[in-house]
Formats: C-alpha cells, sequence, structure tokens
C-alpha cells in the first residue's frame, strides 16, 4: 500500500507523475475485478460439472477475464517497475554504469510497448473475422486489450524515462541530492 493508504506504490515515487496515480489506482482496481471475475467463474464451471449441469459459457467468460487481467497487470506493473524489467542487475550498479542500464532497460519496455500497441491493433482488426463458441462475438473483444496494454507501457515507459532523465533512477541518487540541497 502507499503511503496515504491506498492502491498506489510509494516506491520510486520520484519516476512517477502524480497525473497518472488515479490511473494506477483505476487499473489496480480493474486487476481485482478480472482476479476475482476470473476465480468466481472457474469457481461456478467445477460446480456445475460437479453437479452433473456443465455449461459451456464460464470458459468463455473465465478466458475473457485472465486475458484482460494479464493485460491490465502488465501495464500496471510496468508503472510499479514490478514487471518486465531487469531490477536486479542494474540496483548492483552505481554511477554512469547504472544509469546507463536503467535507460537501456526502460528503452527496450518502450520498445515492447509500442511493439504491443501497433501489433496490437492490427490483430484486434484481423479478429473480426473469428468468432468464439458458444457466445459468436468476434475473437477481438479478447485482444482488444492488447494495444491497450502497449499504450499504457509505453506511456509508463516515457513517464520513467523522462522523470529518471530529470532525477536520475536510482533512489540513493536522489537522497544524495537532497542531503546536498539542505546541506547548502
Amino acid at each position: 500500500m502507499g503511503e496515504r493508504g491506498d492502491l498506489v506504490l510509494a516506491e520510486a515515487r520520484h519516476l512517477k507523475w502524480e497525473a497518472l496515480d488515479g490511473l494506477e489506482r483505476a487499473l489496480m482496481v480493474l486487476c481485482g475485478v478480472c482476479l476475482l471475475g476470473f476465480t468466481s467463474s472457474t469457481l461456478l464451471d467445477v460446480v456445475a460439472r460437479l453437479i452433473g449441469h456443465p455449461l459451456l459459457w464460464p470458459q468463455e467468460v473465465t478466458s475473457t477475464f485472465f486475458i484482460y487481467g494479464v493485460f491490465i497487470g502488465a501495464s500496471v506493473a510496468t508503472r510499479r517497475n514490478d514487471h518486465l524489467y531487469l531490477s536486479a542487475i542494474t540496483e548492483a550498479m552505481h554511477g554512469r554504469a547504472r544509469f546507463f542500464f536503467e535507460l537501456f532497460n526502460r528503452l527496450v519496455i518502450l520498445g515492447v510497448g509500442i511493439c504491443l500497441a501497433i501489433f496490437g491493433v492490427q490483430n484486434f482488426l484481423t479478429g473480426f473475422g473469428s468468432f468464439r463458441m458458444p457466445s459468436m462475438l468476434p475473437i477481438a473483444y479478447l485482444y482488444a486489450p492488447i494495444p491497450v496494454c502497449g499504450a499504457l507501457i509505453s506511456l509508463f515507459s516515457v513517464e520513467q524515462i523522462v522523470n529518471g532523465l530529470r532525477h536520475g533512477f536510482g533512489e540513493t541518487e536522489i537522497r544524495a541530492e537532497k542531503a546536498m540541497q539542505e546541506a547548502a
């Protein structure tokens, strides 16, 4: 939990814009909704099979909640530095080497986000030619979170790159800078 008791993580605050805190909070709530929906529909599917009345639709609902949860979770995890990030390597480094690898890691993540956005849109548009059973909905609705995830990963990567270039990437750099300002 954040220092304010909410869902926004207080770690690496120097790499975040307050304007995006509401988006992070909303994404965390959506992750919880997806997890609850995934778990509930799986439980319903199992119970229905156990009592001898299997249902077809819970499988479709379960996979939808799972897919949306994965891609929403990947985007919010990017903002929290919990996903697609090689922190163990960079945390052991200092100075210019750390700065270079922190920037390099985030540029790679930005590239992944851009690819997800571009190719996700293409995949989404192609998905209108295939349909899911039993609902007969276009499979495109399953592909919808992919470009959204890519756009959010790109946004959060740009946020961290800009703030990292301004303030430094490591928290030890921030503490040293504050100590120097207080001493002056």
